[in-house]
């Protein structure tokens, strides 16, 4: 006998679980993107590019 798995009932999701994954994603963006803003800030340090480099630091603050 086949089993046909379309048919079969499907686990209820349960809502703390997503949410707790939600928060597990964000997180990780943020480290991503704050990262990502971190290295762009040491490349303007050593560009002596001092418009970017507060730019950058703006855009960290707003972030942190």
């Amino acid at each position: 006998m086949e089993k046909n798995l379309f048919n079969s009932p499907q686990p209820e999701v349960n809502i703390m679980d997503s949410l707790f994954a939600e928060m597990v994603f964000d997180k990780a963006l943020l480290d991503f993107r704050k990262k990502k803003i971190q290295k762009k800030i040491d490349q303007s340090l050593l560009d002596r590019n001092k418009r970017e480099f507060l730019r950058l630091i703006k855009e960290l603050k707003n972030i942190s």
